[in-house]
């Protein structure tokens, strides 16, 4: 049996089975499981899964396994379960107000829950951004570097990088209708209508509008009402009509609505957003840069971190850079120079194995299997890495740099660094992976938490 099938076998049996799998989905690192009865889940025996680095308990079950492996997990899981990624189970009796009354328990506030659902929005799209991100950033390192862009090589690298950019309402505004409860079809229609550019040859009180305004705040304010508005004429119309005259309705009622308000409203939002931001920055330097970035890891830590995609792109879309990526990117560089500093001090060799096998995705940017295998559960390098971080996140805010894409962190962001300041976003990953080794080498770790460990 394959590595990941063992995993996948030992992950269905310590949550009771596969029967008590309801829906499957996944994300960069973490198998995401909606259960039918919690008290089935043996919680500590998932955590001791060799392969497991972390289990979070939120309004999902989400095991952190790392990049790669969780798509074999989750495609191994499927091919047991019967269920595809997404998919909910049928004939099952967990209702709503079940759901609802389980994210009470556990603590949800409005805005979690908000951030949650702008992240479900935009993980399925972290791949895409990715590719797109770097084949776009490797291309305008060439050009930097002298190569002539209308070469046809660089021609088509730029085409192909720029496409999902081009078009990402279309997706965010089907991912919206789709995590709401409404036609997926009908979201996509909302992102058409924010960023077609035959806006351009239509006018409202003297003025003709401007296509993408408000940006992707915008399309998910617009799709969501679809979904609002879809609801409630399939309440009113007849089931015999209901496939043309619910989706008539909703499309022109949305799409006036988006014209005279949605679209209006988004655009002051996302001004005020990225305006705000960039004031803080301008007025608090070093010291904004330092709480960003230092406060990122909580927010990795909760899986909230997807919900802050909207505002990097509204960056993208207004000033053609995301002047907060490279300062919170240094969350993951401060925990990968406090696991140097645990792999150099412990003798505990679970620890080390696990630290070995998470480094090399930690030094790319992806820091989950670190988080929930190493710092987290050991406490205190959890603070000691958002202190280097702090200390990074003031040098790449001294230093004024920004990144030209969003999707990754670490080493894999050089490429898509701005105004040829690769050298210096480099330095500041170096310092906050020093000052994340000398906060955790000198007073962030003792042999005893290793040997306290819960797995």
């Amino acid at each position: 049996m394959k590595k990941e099938q063992q995993l996948a076998h030992s992950i269905m049996e310590k949550v009771g089975g596969k029967e008590n799998i309801i829906q499957l989905n996944h994300c960069m690192t973490r198998i995401r499981l909606n259960v039918k009865d919690e008290s089935l889940v043996d919680l500590k025996g998932l955590k001791q899964i060799p392969g497991v680095m972390g289990v979070v308990e939120d309004d999902t079950l989400q095991i952190v396994v790392g990049p790669g492996t969780v798509n074999k997990v989750a495609d191994e899981i499927s091919k047991e379960t019967g269920l595809r990624v997404g998919e909910v189970a049928g004939n099952q009796n967990v209702t709503a107000q079940d759901r609802q009354a389980a994210l009470k328990k556990k603590n949800s506030t409005p805005l979690k829950n908000g951030l949650r659902r702008v992240g479900n929005i935009f993980i399925p799209l972290i791949p895409a951004l990715v590719a797109s991100g770097i084949i776009n950033g490797a291309a305008n390192f060439a050009r930097n570097a002298g190569v002539n862009p209308e070469e046809t090589w660089m021609a088509i690298l730029l085409f192909l990088g720029g496409g999902i950019f081009a078009y990402l309402g279309v997706l965010v505004g089907w991912n919206t209708a789709k995590e709401f409860g409404g036609t997926p079809a009908l979201g996509a229609i909302a992102g058409i209508i924010i960023i077609n550019p035959a806006l351009a040859t239509i006018t409202l009180f003297g003025e003709p509008l401007v296509p993408g305004r408000g940006g992707l705040i915008a399309v998910i304010l617009a799709a969501w009402f679809m979904v609002v508005v879809e609801r409630s004429a399939r309440k009113i119309v007849p089931n015999s009509i209901d496939i043309i005259l619910t989706p008539l309705i909703t499309v022109l009622v949305v799409g006036f609505a988006t014209l005279f308000i949605i679209q209006p409203v988004g655009g002051l939002l996302s001004t005020g957003i990225t305006e705000g931001i960039m004031y803080v920055l301008d007025i608090g330097g070093v010291f904004a840069g330092a709480i960003l970035a230092g406060f990122f890891l909580p927010l990795v830590m909760v899986g909230l971190h997807h919900g802050l995609t909207p505002i990097h792109m509204e960056f993208i879309n207004t000033i053609g850079v995301t002047p907060i990526l490279t300062i919170l990117a240094m969350g993951g560089a401060g925990q990968v120079g406090a696991a140097i500093a645990i792999y150099v001090k412990t003798k505990n060799s679970r620890l080390r194995t696990t630290i070995k096998g998470a480094l090399p995705v930690g030094f790319l940017g992806i820091g989950e299997p670190l988080l929930y295998g190493v710092t987290l559960p050991l406490g205190r390098p959890f603070i000691t890495a958002c202190m280097g971080a702090a200390v990074g996140g003031a040098f790449q805010a001294f230093m004024d740099t920004a990144a030209r894409g969003i999707g990754v962190s670490g080493l894999s962001l050089i490429p898509l660094i701005d105004d040829n300041k690769y050298l210096l976003y480099f330095l500041g990953l170096v310092v906050a992976y020093t000052f994340g080794f000398i906060f955790t080498y000198l007073f962030g770790f003792k042999e005893e938490m290793a040997d306290n460990l819960d797995y």
